[in-house]
């Protein structure tokens, strides 16, 4: 096994993308026009991948990658002996979120067979070969149009997209991943920069990933205002092609049907019981107890991704602006990846 190795090979991919990240111009990082490269054809390919977000997303995995954080994460599991097959279907919703099924294939001493998403097939492969470059060799990965001889699966996508899987893959051992969202519960006393974090929560990537908030919970008495006040920071969103196409379309529709919706010009907040809610559109409701917002909750388990609330409110969430810096611990679905990895 090769697991020092690997470990070692993350830190120094961390360095690297920090470093780079640091660069001030192309020729302050020695593969400085190579990465830049890949960011251009990966925005050119997808729009949403805006090279914003591609650096924050790599940003947050060269903060995560740390020695301590890796050995922390893993000792917690044991390390299989037998090197197993395993086909991952990645999902392409937001830069990198396959990153960490690859991580921990890898770390579980098993060979990711790799299906990429057409909507993300640059920076992966690129960062898989720093990675097996940083780690002598070591890391044994393969990429696939098309997923055979595997003995386990990972297939992350739509709901409509899952039914096709749990059926294709019902003989194999698998986790197949849905449609998820999350939800913000504000409580009335939060500060304005509490809600400017929020704004993260909402806007960051567009608003295309599984933590990103499409559901908020506010007292009875809470000022609309106040949200739209402190989401000015994310304004130039509807400067964006794509999802002003998706503002003009919703605020078109809602106009056209006479209902009643907040608009501030690059978002919109509808009173809607509804847990997802369509791009540039945030639903809410206002509550008078917080037990309701628990039964919304217990009755929507299966499709809430994270809740993002103050820690006193006791409803198992994490803080304003912690949505999109998961830890190497946080399982999409709610589904222990590595624990899977285990026995398979």
């Amino acid at each position: 096994m090769n697991t020092e190795n690997h470990i070692s090979g993350l830190h120094k991919l961390s360095l690297y993308i920090k470093k780079f990240l640091e660069s001030n111009s192309e020729n302050s990082h020695e593969n400085a026009e190579e990465f830049n490269a890949v960011l251009r054809k990966s925005e050119i390919e997808n729009p949403w991948f805006t090279i914003e977000n591609q650096k924050f997303a790599l940003k947050q995995w060269s903060e995560l990658l740390t020695p301590e954080n890796i050995e922390n994460w893993l000792s917690s599991y044991k390390t299989p002996i037998n090197s197993k097959r395993v086909g991952l279907i990645l999902a392409g919703n937001i830069p990198l979120v396959g990153f960490h099924d690859v991580i921990s294939v890898v770390l579980s001493n098993h060979i990711p067979v790799i299906k990429l998403s057409s909507k993300d097939k640059r920076m992966l492969p690129f960062l898989l070969e720093k990675w097996n470059e940083f780690s002598k060799g070591a890391v044994q990965y393969e990429m696939a149009e098309r997923l055979e001889n595997f003995d386990a699966v990972i297939a992350t996508g739509s709901n409509n997209t899952a039914r096709y899987l749990e059926y294709y893959f019902k003989d194999s051992l698998s986790i197949i991943r849905k449609n998820r969202t999350s939800i913000a519960v504000l409580n009335g006393d939060e500060t304005d920069a509490e809600l400017q974090l929020l704004a993260e929560d909402i806007f960051r990537y567009y608003g295309l990933g599984c933590r990103n908030v499409t559901r908020l919970f506010i007292p009875e008495d809470f000022l609309i205002d106040r949200i739209f006040e402190n989401f000015l920071n994310f304004k130039d969103v509807i400067n964006h092609n794509k999802y002003a196409n998706n503002y003009e379309y919703n605020r078109a529709v809602y106009l056209l049907n006479q209902e009643k919706f907040w608009d501030n010009n690059f978002v919109m907040l509808k009173e809607d019981e509804a847990l997802f809610s369509p791009l540039s559109v945030i639903n809410f409701s206002r509550y008078s107890a917080l037990d309701e917002v628990e039964s919304f909750i217990k009755d929507n388990g299966e499709n809430i991704q994270a809740v993002i609330a103050k820690p006193q409110l006791g409803l198992d969430s994490i803080g304003f602006g912690e949505a999109q810096n998961p830890g190497l611990d946080t399982y999409a679905d709610h589904v222990d990846t590595m624990k899977f990895l285990e026995v398979i």
